[in-house]
Parts: structure tokens; C-alpha cells; sequence
């Protein structure tokens, strides 16, 4: 039995509630009589409320995501109906902005905006504090609460909380800092003011006690990890030290801000220890104008062809469809010039109205019109109509499933041998949607057919060049079948030499998928470079002006800008705290 409870439903069971824990370390003299109990959102929430009220509890404090706010406001009304006595508590994003005409926020007690790391044990311990019923009027804590900022020095980090089961099983998240000093208005982190960073030395003191007890995959979640660059050098350095061939680290980096001191110790890292998300979001300069975004887009193409020519970090760049004053003419020159720069995913995102997020002061001059529901996507604006937004969104589906998810490396290039990466992926996309008539449940043996058909009877490539290039993907993964589309086209020989893809560290398999060796077959005489071996710089859809104007800048520096942003932490844990 607990007094207090702590729950949340996370995007997928593998993601931890990094922010639940931090409540929990927080509760000072209440800490033994609370729990945190996790829960995904694919149970059903009468499910979820059945386990919550079997502990009995007087307070379920709950956190609020994009991901799970429909769940989550079924759950708070099942709950009221069964033990109307029990207080809810609400925090997140979901409920710390713009809350107050939400179905979810009525249903409740308290909604606590902001980071509630401090402010939910103070409730806790107002509410706790009264045995004899309900306190009186002039007693009861307001239903809606700012929460102050806690400094850092007041904070208590949770990470002696992750159980060995975590461990086992979930993503570790940490944070060497909060905040962000940007202030992109499609972001939320831009409302997360001033940064302050978590004392070094304890910090580090507890990713070492984390690697004894066996970690070997941390997901940082700091929004502007290498703005300070000393603190920066300091963690990748610590982690150089105590390189196993297992580990795994993730940040989120400003793109346009990799000096020698960082580059030195980055370059030391082999091949898939680290993963650097990298927001680009667009390269229009006007639209990044239009929504106060800053970057030195010729530092940021240097830094990343440096990390793609000379280093084994895992690249994720991001960008983003749907933004105000930005044509489908220009996302496409922006997405072409990305894939020039050849990172090992895109992630191609929807823009989503956030609550809270300064978007919204673009609706009425650029006509833009978003879902009323969660994820609250754009859906048509000024310059993309919504029959070419659904396209769009396919095309991100897609290009997800075959670039992204490291099952097509060899392949994916000869999507666009004959044009424009862009131009040619949405050809495929738009083929592929009307072929399968999904955009997901397709299996990989079946996306594989796809692929080989589309290269072959849709665009002409020969069969016998294609197939042994579809196998190759096909097995990279660890499949050592032959499937029957490609036996034609292969003797068995061939396909007896193509071996699986050797075991891949535990948790890394997308990112390791990229890793895999391209053993491409020689071009034909006269051909040049085969699809995915083209020199850097040079690709067969550039123009010789095109291919001058993307080599690297000489004598550049590097200076701090917009960071990368996507908007939303898809894959982060529910929390009470933004």
C-alpha cells in the first residue's frame, strides 16, 4: 500500500519516466510512502485504474505528454467515478500551458505547471497533513500551480531509482543540465529559461556508480548538450575512459558548434558508441528568420560532413514539414541538401502546434490550420494544401521504414538514381501507398519486394543488378532466407555466399543496421560510381555549379546558434515536468 503514487502511460514500455523518478527523489520524509508505478499506452486505462486504487492511495499524481493525454483523461474520469475520495494531481507539458479548458484538467484536483520536482512534495505534504477530512476553504491549495524554478542545488537526482529491471530493459535517461537559451517557436524547450547545469563532479560520480551496475546505453536528455564546452569535453571524455564495446551515448547537439576541443575527443570514439541528434529543421533561411531560429548553415554542412567523412558517430539530423512561409519547392532543396551531407537518418517530422509554444502567432498570415487532437499536426497551410500535406506525411512514414530504419542502406540510393532524392522518394511513396494501401504493418519481407519492384518494373533498373543489392540489405539485418521474388534473379550460390549481419550490441540494433558493411558489386565499365559510393560532394543530380557550391567553407569558425529541436521528446517518459 502507498499513500502516494506516482504513475504515468509511457509512449512504449522501454522508455523509463525519468521525470516520476525525479519526484520520487524529491519527496524528502515522504519518499516511503510513495511508489511510482509505470504503465504504457496500450493498456486500457480502466486497466491502469484497477492497479492504481489497489494501493490504495490518497494522492495519484499523474504526468501529462502529447502522447498520452487521451488515455490519460480517460483514466482520471474512471477514477473519479470509482473513488471520487482520491486527490489527482496533473503535471507535464500537456497541462502546463493553455490547460485550463481541458476535459482533463477539470476531472482533476491540482494541476501543477512547470517542473514540479519541489512543488509536488510541498502539495504532498499540505494535503497529507490534514487526517480529518477535507480542510477547510481557506487551507486548500489552489487547483492550479506555478511551480517556482528550483535551482539546481535544491534537486536531489534520481538515478540510484532505476531498478535492475530498468536496467535490463528501458532506455536510461540522464541530464547533465536543463533549459535552453534559444527560443524557436515551434519548441517548447525555447520556454525553458535560463540553462543550468548539474554540479559536474556529483553528476559524474553517478554515471560511474550507473556503469557498475552495468548501463551501457545513456540517452541525454539536455536540449543544448555541447553549449558548454568545457562541461561537454569533460562527459565525452569520462565516457572515452570507460569505453566497453557495448556502450551506446546519445545527445542532442547544437549543429553549427563543434570547435577542435570537441572534435579531438569525438574523433576517438569507434564506430556506433555515440549518436548525435542534430536539428537542421530547415535551411531556408527566411522561414528560420520568420519563426526566430538562428544557424550558420555553412558551420553546421562543414561540422557534419567532418563527422560523416572522419568520425563513426551515428548521425540523426532532423527537419521539419509544415513550417510557416515554407513551400513544398523549398523543404525539397532543403531535404536534397541534406541527403547530400549523407547522415545515416532524417528524421522528417510534422510540424505540431505545442501548447504553450509561440507557433501560434504565424495562424492567421500564413492560414495555418493543425489537428484539434494530439499530436496536434499541422494539417493545411497557406503554401501546402492538405491533399499535399497527406502526401507529406506519407512520404516521412516511408522514408522512416526504408532510410531511417537501416534495413535499406544500399538500396535507398537507388531510389534516386535517376533524379533528385526528394523528387524520387515521393514518386516511390506515393506508389508504394497506393500498392500496399498502408502506412504501416509491412513486414520487411514484403517492403523488400516492394522495393525491388518499384527499381525494376517501375523504373527500369535491371533485375540482375538490383536483386543481389536488395539481398545484401535483406540479410544485413540478420535474415538468412532467400526470398522467393529474388530466386529468379540469384543462383543459389550467390545467395549461399550472402551471410547474416553478426550479433549487435543489445538496444543499438537500428543505429548498428547503418554500420554494416556496403559490399556493393563493381560498376559496370563506364557506369561511374553505383548508387550510395558516389564521392563526396559529387551526386549524379547536381549541377558542376551545385557541386562547387557544396564543398565546405575554408577558414570558418564555429559559433553558437539555434540548437535541434523536433518540438517533441518522442521517445521520452511521462513525467510531472516538462
Amino acid at each position: 500500500m502507498a499513500e502516494i503514487v506516482l504513475a504515468t502511460l509511457n509512449a512504449r514500455y522501454a522508455h523509463a519516466a525519468f521525470g516520476l523518478r525525479y519526484l520520487l527523489a524529491n519527496l524528502e520524509e515522504l519518499q516511503e510512502r510513495a511508489e511510482i508505478l509505470e504503465f504504457d499506452i496500450s493498456h486500457r486505462p480502466l486497466d491502469v485504474a484497477e492497479q492504481l486504487l489497489a494501493r490504495q492511495p490518497r494522492i495519484i499524481g499523474l504526468g501529462v505528454y502529447i502522447w498520452n493525454l487521451e488515455q490519460t483523461t480517460r483514466l482520471v474520469s474512471d477514477l473519479k467515478r470509482i473513488a471520487p475520495e482520491i486527490t489527482i494531481v496533473l503535471g507535464g507539458p500537456e497541462v502546463s500551458y493553455e490547460a485550463h479548458d481541458l476535459e482533463i484538467t477539470r476531472l482533476a484536483d491540482h494541476v501543477i505547471a512547470g517542473e514540479a520536482d519541489l512543488a509536488f512534495r510541498e502539495l504532498c505534504r499540505q494535503l497529507l497533513s490534514t487526517t480529518s477530512g477535507p480542510a477547510p476553504d481557506l487551507a486548500r491549495p489552489e487547483k492550479f500551480i506555478a511551480a517556482p524554478l528550483p535551482q539546481i542545488s535544491q534537486l536531489r537526482t534520481p538515478y540510484h531509482l532505476y531498478t535492475d529491471q530498468d536496467i535490463a530493459h528501458r532506455v536510461i535517461y540522464v541530464e547533465a543540465s536543463r533549459g535552453c537559451p534559444y527560443e524557436c517557436e515551434f519548441c517548447l524547450s525555447s520556454l525553458d529559461i535560463p540553462v543550468r547545469q548539474f554540479p559536474l563532479d556529483s553528476f559524474l560520480q553517478a554515471m560511474d556508480d550507473l556503469l557498475a551496475r552495468g548501463v551501457r546505453q545513456f540517452k541525454f536528455v539536455d536540449r543544448t548538450f555541447n553549449l558548454n564546452l568545457k562541461v561537454s569535453r569533460t562527459i565525452l571524455e569520462f565516457f572515452l575512459r570507460r569505453l566497453t564495446p557495448d556502450l551506446f551515448v546519445h545527445f542532442e547537439l547544437v549543429p553549427d558548434r563543434l570547435p577542435d576541443s570537441l572534435r579531438d575527443v569525438i574523433v576517438r570514439f569507434p564506430p556506433g558508441a555515440l549518436q548525435f541528434e542534430v536539428g537542421i529543421q530547415t535551411f531556408n533561411p527566411e522561414v528560420a528568420a520568420l519563426i526566430s531560429r538562428r544557424q550558420d548553415y555553412a558551420q553546421t554542412e562543414a561540422n557534419l560532413r567532418w563527422l560523416r567523412s572522419a568520425t563513426g558517430v551515428h548521425v540523426h539530423a532532423d527537419l521539419i514539414v509544415g513550417l510557416p512561409g515554407e513551400s513544398v519547392e523549398s523543404f525539397a532543396a532543403g531535404f536534397d541538401r541534406l541527403v547530400e551531407l549523407q547522415p545515416q537518418e532524417i528524421q522528417v517530422g510534422i510540424l505540431k502546434r505545442l501548447r504553450g509554444t509561440p507557433i501560434g502567432r504565424h495562424d492567421a498570415a500564413w492560414e495555418m490550420v493543425y489537428g484539434a487532437y494530439p499530436p496536434y499536426e499541422i494539417l493545411r497551410n497557406r503554401l501546402i494544401d492538405a491533399p499535399t500535406m497527406q502526401r507529406l506525411r506519407r512520404f516521412a512514414r516511408f522514408w522512416d521504414l526504408v532510410a531511417n530504419s537501416g534495413n535499406f542502406v544500399e538500396s535507398t540510393p537507388w531510389l534516386w538514381r535517376e533524379g533528385r532524392p526528394f523528387e524520387r522518394f515521393l514518386a516511390f511513396s506515393d506508389w508504394l501507398h497506393l500498392a500496399s494501401g498502408r502506412t504501416n504493418g509491412i513486414s520487411l519481407k514484403r517492403l523488400a519486394e516492394y522495393v525491388f519492384t518499384w527499381l525494376t518494373e517501375q523504373q527500369g533498373q535491371p533485375p540482375a543488378d538490383v536483386a543481389p543489392v536488395i539481398l545484401r540489405d535483406y540479410q544485413r539485418g540478420g535474415k538468412s532466407d532467400l526470398p522467393p521474388f529474388l530466386r529468379p534473379w540469384l543462383p543459389s550460390e550467390t545467395a549461399s555466399r550472402v551471410s547474416a549481419a553478426p550479433p549487435q550490441p543489445r538496444g543499438a540494433r537500428r543505429q548498428a543496421r547503418h554500420l554494416a558493411e556496403q559490399t556493393s558489386e563493381p560498376a559496370a565499365a563506364g557506369e561511374g560510381p553505383l548508387p550510395g559510393r558516389a564521392l563526396a560532394g559529387e551526386f549524379p543530380w547536381q549541377t558542376p555549379a551545385e557541386r562547387q557550391a557544396d564543398q565546405p567553407p575554408s577558414g570558418s569558425r564555429n559559433s553558437p546558434h539555434r540548437p535541434d529541436f523536433s518540438g517533441i521528446d518522442d521517445e521520452g517518459g511521462g513525467a510531472l515536468k516538462p
